[in-house]
């Protein structure tokens, strides 16, 4: 599962009033929820798109920080895709890319930036 922040001053329930119909828009109805950290996201288990499997998404919220977006993309195996399953890779990686650029208003390039100063952050010892 990952998380991904918003964009400094901006908060999720902002930027995705309806979290349930946006997920339906972009990735087919939500069937079921799955806890993590103690909040409830929405699994669709049976996504529009034939490259997903499953997709395991919503916020997931702290009482110390602004609430974050946890997503899991489960992606079949391309090997079982039928030929025409394979011209939805192209349509699975756009929607992905635009649901978190909506979700969280960073194109791929500053999520990346983002997750790899985390890290940095992390790898950092507290008494320098």
């Amino acid at each position: 599962m990952r998380e991904y922040k918003m964009r400094r001053g901006e908060h999720l329930d902002e930027r995705i009033p309806d979290m349930e119909g946006t997920i339906e828009e972009y990735f087919g109805a939500p069937t079921a929820t799955q806890e993590y950290k103690g909040s409830d996201l929405l699994v669709v288990e049976e996504p529009d798109n034939p490259v997903f499997e499953r997709i395991v998404v919503g916020a997931v919220a702290y009482s110390s920080k602004k609430d974050t977006l946890a997503v899991e993309f489960t992606e079949r195996d391309p090997t079982d895709l039928s030929p025409g399953d394979l011209e939805a890779a192209g349509e699975a990686v756009s929607l992905k890319n635009d649901f978190l650029l909506e979700a969280t208003g960073r194109d791929a390039k500053g999520r990346r930036k983002s997750m790899k100063n985390d890290v940095q952050d992390a790898d950092t010892p507290d008494n320098i």
